[in-house]
């Protein structure tokens, strides 16, 4: 299945996509995920960014772990039944 990184504070969404089959790895070793998952936390005010990824970002400020799921499930191109 899909690799997705995953910001290193997020245990219990990192356990959600394991149970959901996915590779689950740190933003630090992002290359080749099909996704990143941040806590949304730090915004960056200024709009400044040192970083780029071709990987679509899911915020998990505001989610439940499911909801990740399922949004992680929306960006991979699977399903949740």
């Amino acid at each position: 299945m899909a690799k997705i990184a995953v910001e290193e504070s997020l245990t219990s969404i990192k356990q959600a996509l394991a149970d959901n089959g996915y590779e689950v790895t740190s933003i630090e070793q992002s290359q080749d995920a099909a996704c990143l998952v941040i806590s949304g936390q730090d915004q960056n005010i200024m709009g400044i960014t040192a970083a780029t990824t071709p990987a679509p970002v899911i915020s998990a400020h505001g989610l439940t772990d499911e909801e990740i799921v399922q949004a992680v499930n929306k960006q991979t191109g699977l399903q949740s039944y």
